[in-house]
């Protein structure tokens, strides 16, 4: 089986000048390896194969056989590194709790141990007809989130 490190190695090594960065490795059952990049300005399809070409070129097929897929990190994929928290600043997303609670909002803030997200609500105040409409600011620590997801709005 084909090892993690070495791939790491190699896909740091070729992104090291380079606006993309590593979201993702993995190895599945027969050598099936996934790369996964992001961009802070979106990946173009020559991008990966790019490192696609230059992973093969480095890796030996005739000592073991492998599969190799390259890709971007898609819009709809829940974030994976803090890089990825920092690119989303300022928009919307959708954050699932470990408790198992949905929260939408803007993404304020992030840094190595969680994030801020502002999310709106409506509430009733006491004594008062209709509902008005609160900010309020959530933090989370990433251990405390199943997933954050980019929120497309149409």
């Amino acid at each position: 089986m084909i090892e993690k490190s070495v791939l790491l190695e190699l896909i740091n090594e070729y992104l090291k000048d380079s606006p993309n960065y590593l979201v993702e490795v993995s190895i599945g059952a027969g050598n099936s390896i996934t790369v996964e990049i992001d961009n802070d300005k979106g990946v173009e399809i020559e991008e990966c194969v790019a490192l696609s070409r230059y992973i093969e070129s480095k890796l030996d097929r005739e000592t073991e056989d492998f599969e190799l897929t390259v890709t971007s990190a898609g819009l709809t994929s829940p974030f994976r590194t803090l890089r990825q928290y920092k690119k989303f600043e300022g928009k919307e997303v959708e954050v699932l709790s470990k408790d198992g609670k949905k929260y939408k909002g803007e993404l304020m803030s992030s840094n190595e141990i969680g994030f801020t997200i502002n999310v709106t609500k409506k509430v009733k105040p006491e004594g008062a007809k209709r509902k008005v409409e609160i900010n309020e600011e959530i933090s989370f620590k990433f251990e405390e989130v199943k997933h954050t997801k980019y929120l497309i709005r149409f």
